[in-house]
């Protein structure tokens, strides 16, 4: 089977590890011939490329910038990316056959580029729910429904139903996204909508004492305290106020420490707290290279999920599967909608509490003294490779795949 791959990220290299990367070399493996389309943003000042790597064809098209720019930019890029992509695939794999497009939320307007491709060859479509916008955007004020916003969220909705009419298969992250889905848009076949988890390759990514003292110390970091390790994007989606809020709840606690590792737009806000409140059981750090990043999850006892509490999408964050392969219990503070804390809790793995109230986290931290840390840690793994292994999820996709032809 041919296989076209569609992504807003930068591909690099198959063999680094990552939801998208582990998928298509599980394809790889498996024997068929895969093809993925990735970004070269402008401020990376590199032209449109083809290459392969492991066997899989890496295009990166030149496009616009959409990360770390403004509103107005990024939207403009992001329009832009349909012609860009169609354009190099039409000259790069014009003599290439798919049996099946794989596409991947955001963005959602990929439209022209999967219908194109899907007219040409006959393809089968599938599209990778891990976004579903422009409600998000709306739950956190970025957009609204009525006024000069609204006009723009009404043309991303079009946009976001157009892609589910084309997709043959909708592969959301978890019961609570089907659901969303088919309330949501009830034209929408039930028969085409189902799990596909975020999933890995399943390495077991713990470490040994000297290791873990090791790199505590490389980064500064107590041997002698818990260490709460938050790690991903910092921005509007993850409460940025409500996290601070929590750090400054355990400013007075002498057996815990506080680790925040990553980037995004609300960065500045989390390195002023950590400025101006002088903390010492809280560290921010800047985003570390994967493998260095996974060495230092390993290092610490608890990881931490938040999301802001207005989302009335239900999201399912990838950071998650993480702490699950450093066999660390999760701490999920989240809003009602998302079931990433029923999956926690009943998966016997950690804990969650609501992202609107201080207390609740104060008290959840109360719990975490009282638990086994270990055993939520291996509860994790268990949970991880029976239900989030990328195995599995390829052939999961495969076999809906030929269902749908």
């Amino acid at each position: 089977m041919k296989v076209l791959f569609l992504t807003l990220g930068k591909l690099d290299s198959i063999n680094s590890s990552g939801i998208y990367t582990d998928m298509l070399r599980c394809f790889a493996e498996k024997g068929h011939e895969v093809y993925a389309v990735g970004a070269n943003e402008k401020r990376s000042g590199k032209p449109t490329a083809l290459s392969v790597d492991l066997g899989v064809n890496l295009l990166n098209v030149k496009i616009g910038n959409i990360t770390k720019c403004g509103l107005i930019e990024k939207g403009i890029s992001t329009l832009q990316v349909e012609s860009k992509y169609k354009k190099a695939i039409k000259k790069y794999f014009k003599s290439v056959k798919f049996d099946l497009i794989l596409y991947s939320t955001p963005p959602i307007t990929f439209a022209k580029v999967v219908e194109y491709v899907k007219k040409r060859d006959g393809a089968t479509t599938y599209l990778i729910l891990k976004d579903i916008f422009p409600q998000n955007a709306v739950d956190i004020g970025v957009l609204r429904k009525s006024g000069l916003k609204g006009v723009l969220y009404k043309f991303f909705r079009r946009k976001e139903k157009n892609l589910y009419k084309l997709s043959d298969k909708i592969g959301c992250m978890s019961q609570a996204n089907v659901d969303y889905v088919l309330a949501n848009n009830p034209e929408v076949d039930k028969n085409k909508v189902e799990i596909s988890p975020n999933s890995i390759e399943v390495v077991e990514k713990s470490i040994t004492i000297d290791e873990r003292v090791r790199i505590r110390q490389k980064y500064d970091l107590p041997n002698d305290k818990k260490i709460f390790v938050y790690g991903g994007n910092l921005g509007k989606p993850q409460g940025i106020p409500f996290i601070l809020e929590c750090l400054r709840s355990q400013k007075d606690s002498t057996d815990k420490y506080f680790l925040i590792v990553g980037n995004g737009t609300e960065y500045d806000k989390v390195e002023s707290f950590a400025k101006e409140s002088n903390q010492q059981n809280f560290k921010l750090l800047k985003y570390l290279p994967v493998e260095d990043y996974d060495l230092l999850v390993s290092a610490c006892d608890v990881g931490m999920i938040f999301l802001d509490h207005r989302f009335t999408i239900p999201n399912f964050p990838s950071r998650l599967l993480s702490y699950m392969q450093a066999k660390l219990p999760v701490l999920a503070c989240t809003d009602d909608n998302t079931d990433i804390g029923k999956v926690i809790t009943e998966g016997r793995f950690g804990w969650w509490g609501k992202s609107d109230n201080v207390q609740n986290f104060v008290d959840v931290i109360k719990s975490v003294d009282q638990s086994d840390l270990n055993v939520l840690g291996e509860n994790g793994f268990k949970y991880l490779i029976e239900n989030y292994s990328i195995d599995k999820s390829v052939d999961g996709i495969i076999s809906s795949a030929s269902k749908g032809e």
